[in-house]
């Protein structure tokens, strides 16, 4: 059996270009595991962005230090910058308005050093 976290992510986006939204989950959480064809749909419905399912115990390099303690939490990034970090409501139309938001709002600022850095670790390992 596969975990999530190893089914395929959606088509390659070049670094630097396009909205990327990744999830930070657990295989353990059933919360994470109810989410995940939500997830995917979205990722489905809007084929311009990267969608990237992370396990953050598979996958604990790319969360490093990030102390995840809410599931599931997103990490949403312009393509260069991050710019939300934080739990959010199992739901696809909550994470679906939130993409909006962030795509309506002019280039707005970072969601902190940490979130950063795990979005440069998710980028570099899901790019090559």
């Amino acid at each position: 059996m596969h975990s999530p976290a190893t089914l395929p992510d959606s088509p390659l986006v070049a670094p630097g270009s396009g909205w990327w939204a990744v999830c930070l989950c657990a295989n353990w959480c059933g919360t994470c595991r109810d989410y995940r064809p939500l997830f995917d749909e979205l990722a489905r419905a809007h084929p311009q962005m990267r969608f990237v399912w992370v396990d953050i115990e598979d996958d604990a390099g790319l969360a490093g230090d990030l102390d995840v303690e809410t599931f599931p939490t997103l990490l949403i990034a312009d393509g260069t910058t991050a710019r939300f970090l934080g739990p959010l409501l199992p739901q696809a139309p909550v994470l679906a308005r939130l993409l909006a938001s962030l795509q309506a709002a002019p280039h707005g600022g970072g969601a902190g050093g940490e979130a950063q850095a795990v979005f440069e670790r998710v980028r570099a390992a899901r790019s090559a």
